[in-house]
């Protein structure tokens, strides 16, 4: 990963944006981008043919023309210390993006960190790959979203302080090549909701939502309805809020990195086996650290491990961004400003959730296991308390295959109070059988701690006595409020066989389609 540097050629002309105004030579020992992280990744560089492109004395011409400038797609951050850099967003002094160059001489699309040069100075650094796109693509347009899902669309376009007429464009679900465009609309039977238009595209190269307004560009079919709402819901009048991407890890080559690097600041939460706390990498990254109590875990096996967790990557698992691999271990991800789940649920604006918000976050908790069923990995401990919450009710899942490793004879005997019993599948913890499957039995019970705002499952019941009763066949009873559906489908959860259990990618389906195919009716009570 990364690029031979070139001292004598120039590639093509970027254009990048940064948060902070600080940057470091490639040359310098911590030569390396630290941007703070943010949301879902949407990568038009992803979406880019992979091919390597070698540079010698001609410039480089990565997708498929002359050297092309490049703009950023949804801003970026730095950790250059010796170059002057200005940021695109309204506390910046001058809000100009900065331009930088491509120097490699071999240079492949595919790479998380490509080295860069500034225009300006010549100082070059290394900046994330899916920070930028070409000027002149639809990439490069703010409005674009790229290969943005329908219900993530939504979950954007629905965030409190975005208004009627809000959109993005994104590529279509369904249809190769054809894209669509997301519209927040308000009316007095279903308040604030999402339409979604299909923009077909034409055998000559132009693009059409309606045949009688045909445009040879995207862009001009968007500057159309932003003037006219010409048969849609509502005029086009805003972008929808940037989301940055998600960078690949701190920074090129930061995987193993000094504790003294790390700066311990706020302690989040403390459990059995060490504490979360917010910190900072280098100086300049906002960063979440779990510390691991020595003897926790072997660090072999913990950074064998690791090297699988870092290769997970999907926008509703937490990044494993670096590691402190000597004891006492420290483990850095990406920071989540609203916490665990468990913790925003009792204790945070999530106790005033009603079901929808409750149903997409046990939606998107669905997605992010859905992919780990996919890739043939299990969690092995998925409880609301290893769910983080980011500001804008993003659920990402955390912890994914640490439990595997932990060592302590009160958690691997399986019965003693380190145990999460009460979250396990009786073939788990009676026989240590741990399966995909049962990590749905676990969602099945996380699903109960969301729509009870955070209560202890099996209320009044000890370890011993859940696993006895559940042996017999008991199973929770529907909570307060919960429509039977929802019931019906954790039940489904806690079938005795494991292999009578539902797929998360099914469950993933019935939860992002629940309010239209099952429970369309649904109308707001004093709880849920």
């Amino acid at each position: 990963m990364g690029c031979v540097k070139s001292k004598e050629n120039k590639g093509p002309a970027l254009k990048y944006q940064p948060d902070n105004p600080n940057t470091t030579s490639a040359g310098a020992h911590q030569g390396h981008y630290g941007p703070e992280p943010t949301l879902m990744g949407h990568s038009p560089a992803a979406k880019m043919h992979n091919n390597t492109f070698n540079s010698h004395t001609a410039a480089l011409t990565p997708f498929g023309g002359a050297s092309s400038i490049m703009t950023p797609f949804g801003g970026a951050s730095t950790s250059f210390t010796s170059v002057s850099v200005s940021s695109p967003y309204p506390t910046a002094i001058s809000g100009q993006s900065v331009p930088f160059q491509v120097s490699a001489y071999d240079f492949d699309i595919s790479w998380d960190w490509w080295e860069a040069r500034s225009i300006n100075t010549g100082e070059t650094g290394f900046i994330p790959s899916n920070y930028v796109a070409p000027a002149d693509s639809i990439q490069a347009e703010e409005w674009y979203f790229g290969k943005l899902g329908r219900k993530d669309a939504e979950r954007l376009l629905l965030l409190v302080g975005t208004q009627r007429g809000t959109f993005l464009v994104r590529e279509s679900e369904t249809t190769k090549g054809a894209y669509s465009v997301s519209i927040r609309d308000w009316d007095e039977v279903k308040g604030d909701n999402v339409k979604h238009y299909k923009i077909r595209k034409l055998d000559s190269g132009g693009y059409y939502i309606t045949t009688r307004a045909q445009f040879d560009t995207l862009q001009k079919l968007v500057r159309h309805y932003t003037e006219h709402a010409d048969g849609l819901c509502y005029r086009l009048t805003t972008v929808c809020p940037v989301v940055k991407p998600q960078t690949q890890g701190l920074a090129k080559d930061a995987w193993e990195i000094p504790r003294e690097s790390l700066r311990l600041e706020v302690k989040l939460g403390q459990g059995c086996f060490g504490e979360v706390w917010m910190g900072t990498w280098n100086g300049t990254t906002k960063v979440a650290i779990k510390t691991l109590k020595p003897g926790t875990m072997s660090p072999e096996a913990f950074l064998q491990e690791a090297q699988i967790m870092k290769k997970l990557r999907h926008d509703k698992l937490v990044p494993l961004y670096a590691v402190v691999s000597e004891e006492p271990i420290y483990i850095v991800t990406e920071f989540m400003g609203k916490g665990s789940l468990l913790d925003f649920l009792k204790e945070g604006d999530g106790k005033c959730l009603k079901l929808p918000q409750l149903v997409d976050m046990a939606s998107q908790i669905a997605d992010g296991m859905a992919f780990i069923e996919r890739m043939n990995y299990i969690h092995r401990d998925l409880r609301a308390a290893n769910i983080l919450v980011a500001d804008n009710l993003v659920c990402k899942i955390a912890d994914f295959g640490l439990a595997r490793l932990i060592e302590d004879n009160e958690y691997t005997a399986r019965q003693g109070a380190k145990f999460p019993i009460k979250w396990t599948a009786p073939e788990a913890a009676l026989y240590g059988r741990f399966t995909i499957k049962s990590d749905v039995w676990s969602f099945g019970i996380l699903l109960t701690e969301l729509v009870t705002k955070g209560r202890v499952p099996y209320p009044g019941m000890v370890n011993r006595e859940v696993l006895e009763q559940v042996e017999r066949g008991y199973r929770m009873p529907c909570p307060q409020g919960c429509p039977e559906s929802l019931h019906d489908m954790m039940m489904q959860c806690w079938k005795k066989d494991p292999d009578e259990r539902p797929t998360f990618e099914y469950i993933q389906f019935f939860l992002e389609d629940y309010f239209t195919a099952t429970e369309p009716q649904y109308q707001p009570g004093d709880n849920l």
